[in-house]
């Protein structure tokens, strides 16, 4: 029997237990992020809300993982310090819709798949598998044991 953590909105987790899957819920035009290394086992999942923390530095403090450009090279360093390498690393991302209206005035979707693609090639990471875009939610579950990530949409569940 596994155990649920739940990554919250604005939250990361990272884990080395097989028995442990990470999820998170309601992926909108926030984004969800997975690393997996292959070799030592360890995953983990953020849920960021926006692309840049400058329009909140204080929030950023406290909250870092409510902005993709300050929460993915935290996320990132942790993993680092457990001894993850970037060559077992597989990325994967998922949201960046646009679910609130309309209109695109803000593109929040767009911008944070932006600026989490930026930092992927600038630290020399491939995103192995991504779904982003479109106009549905989402949530993720990433199995610890396996590395494998599946994705829940609109009552359809699938492989990433």
């Amino acid at each position: 029997m596994s155990k649920s953590v739940i990554v919250d909105i604005g939250g990361m987790a990272v884990s080395e237990s097989p028995d442990e899957v990470l999820v998170t819920y309601s992926l909108g035009s926030c984004l969800g992020v997975t690393f997996y290394d292959t070799a030592l086992r360890i995953g983990g999942m953020a849920h960021l809300m926006l692309p840049l923390s400058p329009i909140d530095p204080q929030k950023a403090v406290e909250r870092p993982f409510m902005f993709v450009d300050v929460g993915v090279p935290r996320l990132l360093a942790d993993l680092f310090a457990r001894g993850c390498r970037k060559r077992d690393l597989v990325v994967r991302v998922v949201g960046g819709a646009q679910v609130m209206s309309d209109s695109n005035l803000f593109r929040i979707g767009e911008r944070n798949v932006a600026v989490f693609r930026k930092i992927m090639w600038k630290n020399g990471l491939l995103i192995q598998a991504q779904e982003t875009g479109g106009s549905i939610s989402r949530t993720l579950r990433l199995e610890i044991a396996t590395g494998r990530l599946v994705v829940r949409s609109q009552g359809v569940e699938k492989e990433l």
